[in-house]
């Protein structure tokens, strides 16, 4: 087998660092799974043994990496990490979609991928430049749940909206026309959620692209974190089709 390489974008596989990440990937994508590390520590625990016994099962290589999983991770303390092929799948033309318009953020990405899957959203599109969806920190972030998702990377919105012309678009703005309620409880189906980067937002253009959507704060704070304001789009578009 060839030696493995610190993570970089350009690289056609990345890293599940993690015990439990590293089953969601083995769980959920199998076939995209080349190998296994596990550290020599920790072999004896409940996690590890079903991780293991998981990878038997598939046909999976073990191989013992402290070294590399010291070097992937940067903690000391990883015990696994799932070694996979990067395969993007498209997002389903039936399906409401998430679209992350130049998020630059890791550690945000990781946790709105997490949090659409807990509120049944399986489609991402991610607008570059942005955050690489890929790299080892989104993955863990994600708690693997980008295993359980349909992603896919876009060079310019304009390619995205090209592919998916019959999504009904809510751009997320402070100054969107729509209060997010009424928009939600309005909202056509199948949709697009877009949200922008952490610091710009969505730029004014945003504003001619469907149904611009506010979401109501006190106005005490200039604006909400990214992965929270995400979470409570999702959740208020999902609940008002309940």
């Amino acid at each position: 087998m060839p030696s493995l390489e610190a993570y970089r974008r350009e690289l056609d596989y990345s890293y599940a660092p993690g015990l439990f990440p590293s089953l969601e990937c083995m769980t959920k994508r199998p076939q995209i799974v080349r190998r296994l590390l596990i550290s020599s520590k920790g072999q004896d625990s409940g996690g590890m043994k079903k991780l293991t016994s998981l990878a038997e099962e598939k046909r999976i290589r073990i191989e013992i990496a402290d070294k590399a999983l010291a070097r992937i991770s940067g903690k000391d303390n990883c015990f696994a990490a799932a070694v996979f092929e990067k395969q993007p799948r498209l997002p389903d033309a039936s399906g409401d979609h998430v679209v992350l318009h130049r998020i630059s953020d890791q550690g945000n990405l990781g946790t709105i991928l997490r949090t659409a899957l807990g509120f049944g959203y399986h489609d991402i599109a991610i607008i570059r430049p942005a955050a690489d969806v890929y790299d080892p920190k989104v993955v863990r972030a994600s708690m693997g749940a980008i295993f359980s998702l349909r992603v896919t990377e876009y060079g310019d919105f304009s390619i995205y909206r090209q592919s998916y012309p019959d999504h009904a678009a809510y751009p997320f703005m402070l100054d969107g026309a729509v209060q997010m309620d009424d928009a939600a409880a309005k909202a056509s189906h199948p949709c697009a959620l877009i949200f922008g980067n952490e610091g710009a937002g969505l730029p004014a253009e945003f504003q001619q692209i469907g149904r611009p959507v506010r979401i109501p704060s006190s106005g005490e704070v200039d604006s909400l974190n990214l992965a929270i304001a995400a979470a409570i789009g999702m959740y208020a578009f999902r609940r008002k089709q309940e």
